[in-house]
């Protein structure tokens, strides 16, 4: 596990499209090897998608081999609902950039068999050789996708309902409306993030300090599912200092000595 300690949003942003650009680059995709991406919405990646494209129009990354795979996506939502996790990811990324739709995976909340829809998700996951990186956000709950509290660490794609604190944090997106808000979500399991080769979760802000600190300082706990990570063989957690003010002083220190050192030393690093 590494923790990588920025400064503020903008260079945890920047770091975190770095070090997707160079997983692609190095990977070498073609029509033969797909790289396979694994993707979250909310408002803590929007840094990174706007550095990813900058790097597109730049010309310095393509998407032509690349596949992705969204975390998750609410039940009953059109799919052209302002809201819904296909009108984010289209208008925020995917347009932008050289993907072929056919290679965008998200999860589609208004199938006509749900479960089925969750099955066929996994299946296409496994045919296309597994997530080579997955990114992921976390609530201040410390979820991870919609694997709130209480979620199975071994738990995969599947059907979910929402807790209630969810629907009134989400109340804001659609007017303060409750009535309008989804309660259930497609989601993929903590299971699934676990699979893939390498993991690399964003956590920026004081309000996620608390969730942070649950994450790296603490035991794994079913309640705060983003700590299931810990025992990852690859993961790294991508932070701003607003984030870290729960961690003890030691904590940032050793991850600041360690990030200083690897620049030094590592090749990747000297990538960036």
């Amino acid at each position: 596990m590494r923790l990588v300690i920025l400064e503020d949003y903008d260079l945890a942003s920047e770091w975190a499209a770095k070090y997707i650009r160079n997983r692609i680059v190095q990977a070498r995709p073609s029509a033969d090897r797909y790289f396979t991406l694994g993707l979250p919405t909310g408002s803590t990646p929007l840094g990174c998608y706007k550095k990813l494209i900058e790097y597109y129009k730049n010309g310095d990354i393509s998407f032509k081999y690349v596949k992705t795979f969204n975390m998750d996506e609410y039940v009953g939502l059109p799919r052209d609902h302002p809201e819904s996790y296909h009108s984010y990811m289209w208008n925020n990324f995917f347009k932008h950039i050289d993907i072929n739709p056919a290679n965008a995976h998200i999860l589609d909340g208004n199938a006509a068999d749900l479960q089925k829809e969750c099955d066929t998700f996994e299946q296409k996951i496994a045919d296309a050789g597994g997530i080579d990186l997955f990114v992921g956000g976390i609530g201040p709950d410390g979820h991870i996708a919609f694997n709130e509290p209480g979620s199975s660490l071994v738990s995969r794609t599947r059907v979910k309902t929402l807790a209630q604190d969810t629907i009134l944090a989400n109340a804001r997106f659609f007017g303060n409306d409750l009535s309008k808000v989804p309660t259930m979500t497609l989601t993929v399991g903590v299971g699934t993030v676990m699979d893939a080769r390498e993991v690399m979760i964003l956590i920026t802000g004081a309000h996620k300090a608390f969730a942070l600190y649950k994450a790296i300082e603490e035991g794994v706990n079913h309640m705060w599912t983003v700590s299931a990570f810990q025992q990852h063989p690859r993961t790294i957690f991508v932070c701003d200092e607003d984030a870290t003010l729960e961690l003890r002083v030691k904590t940032v220190k050793y991850f600041k000595e360690f990030g200083a050192f690897d620049r030094l030393k590592s090749w990747e690093w000297n990538l960036l």
